[in-house]
């Protein structure tokens, strides 16, 4: 009888730690990503919308070999500048062809929250609290969801880190 070891089955996702996002500021100086956006109705996105788009920005960034091999380093952040439209920034490591490339500049504090998708607005208010607390201040926000919905189901933890772009202070 023949023993066969078992497939080691590649996780979707990476696992998400929150240690590493959690409470954390990070100074970003022209830090790459590649953008896409996706219509929405009053913010709420049509799923198989998001991830045609976001398998389109995969595929552009691997196949120019600019994903970060370190994929529990690869950002996928949403931000919602208009109830009819939300944007996708997929995080690389220098310009990818055929695609939309930019940069973000500036202080940016997370914060990491478990909990429906629904939840962000009243997340967003615990994390202006948390702001507060440090005399600090968001200008805009984006949203890093951990997990896919394949994946939230199989390890019951939807994760999302808020990333709050710090308002500049001026010196008084």
């Amino acid at each position: 009888m023949k023993i066969v070891a078992p497939q080691k089955v590649e996780e979707c996702c990476p696992i998400f730690s929150t240690e590493k996002w959690d409470e954390k500021t990070f100074n970003w100086d022209n830090k790459p990503f590649i953008k896409a956006s996706v219509p929405t109705f009053f913010h709420i996105p049509f799923p198989p919308m998001i991830g045609k788009q976001i398998s389109r920005m995969n595929k552009l960034a691997e196949d120019s070999n600019k994903l970060d091999p370190n994929k529990e380093d690869i950002l996928v952040l949403f931000a919602d500048p208009h109830p009819f439209k939300s944007e996708i920034y997929l995080s690389v490591m220098a310009k990818v062809p055929e695609a939309k490339n930019i940069s973000l500049t500036g202080t940016f504090m997370s914060k990491v929250f478990d909990g429906d998708y629904n939840a962000i607005p009243k997340f967003m208010k615990e994390m202006d609290i948390y702001l507060g607390s440090k005399n600090k201040k968001a200008k805009r926000y984006f949203v890093h969801y951990a997990y896919c919905p394949q994946c939230v189901q199989e390890k019951g933890h939807n994760y999302m880190v808020l990333f709050a772009e710090i308002e500049n202070q001026k010196l008084v």
